[in-house]
């Protein structure tokens, strides 16, 4: 009998760990002996390692799993690796994180883990007690993290028990999630595994989603991603090369056989084809930690709430690109095409903020140029509203060569 899990779920997995779960007989006891998990990335599919839910050192009410995150801290954080005891120390700042969620609101816990994950908190661990800082993930060496998957991962909120499809999991902290959805009914589509995950676990379980970076939702066909609270119609497809060509050629081959070319705004119905591209692209190690690091916002709308923003493929790619070629020092000039509604703005953001990061620049200086006053007030509003620090506006060159000058 053809269901989510054997089609779908099964088939995820093994796009990114290379290997298919066995069937779940009922029987799985987590008394089982933890499996050796190696570090860093499997030589098999998108790099991950598949390590069934039953298995895994944990408590059903566990967000992350300690005994992983505890050898992380060690292996990771240098002023650590002589006393491990601090851990303890340690943990309890992303368990208090935890515990905050229903009290101080998923967005702000999760901004809260997003900075411990970033490497932007620290601790007094050093010689006469000054800070160091505290490393739960490597964005330089990929290879000295450990990478899970896992599935059917059971969690527990007070009277609330949820059951994702799919966990994905960096030194013992859930990154990701994905919700499967079955490919052979007409009606369901990956609307409804992101509902699920929207409306239902996100309000019910909001614990788990306090260190979550992305959540799939996907019926076999087309795929869908967002980050916490996004609002349905705001989830967007991964598109890769190898997509967007065979998209473009279906477009031209379908506006030459119909009465009406198809706008652009409705592609070609997607295959599992598709699946087997986004999948493995979007969910690898280290394009997730490349959106963690450096594709992530948080932002404050006109409401005055507090909102989680994550990249979309253009802007991912057209970021990547720009500050690809300033580190190769090129001089020719560049040019991105925009359409309406792309999110240029937030892709100049996602640049800058990449560049400023980059520690072969040395913080470098970025300059914005608009020739227009309503972009000058769009591109303003979205970089103030996105926290991003040392702003200074010129309203004319002369103040822009004083400011570079000081």
């Amino acid at each position: 009998m053809f269901n989510e899990q054997n089609t779908v779920e099964n088939y995820v997995v093994s796009l990114l760990t290379g290997v298919t779960p066995p069937p779940v007989t009922g029987r799985e006891s987590h008394e089982d002996a933890a499996p050796y998990i190696p570090l860093g990335r499997n030589h098999k599919g998108a790099g991950w390692h598949y390590v069934p839910a039953a298995t895994l050192p944990r408590r059903v009410n566990d967000v992350f799993i300690e005994a992983y995150l505890r050898e992380a801290l060690t292996r990771l954080t240098s002023a650590r690796a002589a006393q491990p005891e601090r851990a303890d120390a340690v943990l309890y700042k992303p368990r208090a994180i935890v515990l905050s969620v229903r009290s101080d609101g998923l967005i702000r816990a999760n901004e809260e883990f997003t900075a411990w994950l970033r490497g932007e908190r620290s601790m007094p661990f050093g010689e006469n007690n000054q800070h160091v800082t505290i490393h739960l993930l490597s964005f330089t060496e990929l290879d000295n993290n450990q990478y899970i998957a896992s599935t059917q991962v059971t969690f527990r909120a007070g009277a609330a028990e949820r059951r994702p499809d799919l966990v994905l999991y960096v030194n013992g902290i859930p990154l990701a999630l994905l919700e499967a959805k079955t490919p052979v009914r007409n009606a369901v589509s990956w609307v409804d595994g992101a509902k699920q995950l929207h409306d239902d676990y996100e309000k019910f379980i909001p614990e788990l989603f306090a260190c979550n970076v992305l959540n799939v939702a996907t019926e076999g066909k087309d795929l869908r991603y967002g980050a916490i609270h996004t609002p349905l119609e705001h989830w967007s497809p991964w598109i890769v090369d190898s997509l967007k060509a065979r998209l473009t050629a279906s477009k031209q081959n379908q506006a030459s056989v119909d009465e009406e070319p198809r706008h652009a705004s409705h592609p070609p119905v997607p295959d599992i084809k598709q699946l087997a591209e986004s999948i493995p692209n979007l969910l690898r190690p280290n394009l997730l930690l490349d959106i963690l690091a450096n594709f992530t916002l948080f932002a404050t709308d006109k409401k005055k709430r507090r909102l989680k923003i994550i990249c979309r493929y253009q802007q991912y790619e057209g970021a990547n690109k720009i500050v690809q070629r300033v580190l190769e020092g090129k001089t020719k000039k560049g040019l991105i095409w925009h359409f309406q509604g792309s999110g240029k703005s937030l892709l100049m953001v996602f640049a800058a903020q990449k560049l400023r990061m980059a520690g072969a620049l040395r913080n470098p200086t970025v300059i914005i140029v608009v020739d227009r006053l309503d972009l000058d007030a769009q591109i303003s509003a979205t970089f103030h509203a996105s926290d991003i620090p040392n702003l200074v506006k010129a309203e004319s060159r002369a103040e822009l060569e004083t400011l570079l000058k000081q």
